[in-house]
């Protein structure tokens, strides 16, 4: 009898477990690294709606000390995610002495971004500051020492 070319039988089931186990590692991983894309997606879209939010903070001057606002974010803008924000502002800093009509004062707004499911919730915080000048009738409270 004479031996032919080829593989047997054995070999090739040898060669497709091999190749199988392979194929389900790389899926894994796939699977790994979309997961993560996903959520870098969501934090990067959280963070510019964010900034979106505290530039029209900061350029709203009925937005004054001792006041607290928040609203959520449109779904068509977060795709779909549960959003939510809180912003607040308070008295940062002031010169020293009594309060004079034109004094610069200083302003801290904060603020609070959350995003997904209430039993995974993420949130994002930030500051930004802002001078104004004190007009007439303008309570001014104490600055924090």
């Amino acid at each position: 009898m004479r031996r032919t070319a080829g593989f047997t039988l054995l070999e090739l089931i040898v060669a497709t477990v091999i190749l199988s186990i392979a194929v389900v590692g790389l899926l894994s991983g796939l699977a790994g690294s979309t997961r993560n894309a996903a959520k870098l997606r969501d934090y990067d879209r959280m963070v510019q709606l964010c900034r979106l939010r505290m530039n029209d903070l900061l350029v709203d001057r009925t937005f004054q000390p001792g006041a607290l606002r928040s609203g959520a974010f449109d779904p068509a803008l977060t795709g779909g995610l549960e959003t939510g924000w809180q912003a607040q502002i308070a008295l940062f800093e002031r010169a020293p002495g009594t309060p004079v009509v034109g004094q610069m004062v200083l302003d801290r707004i904060q603020l609070n971004v959350w995003w997904g499911p209430a039993n995974a919730r993420k949130t994002l915080v930030l500051e930004a500051f802002r001078d104004r000048l004190l007009t007439p009738g303008m309570v001014v409270p104490e600055a924090p020492q």
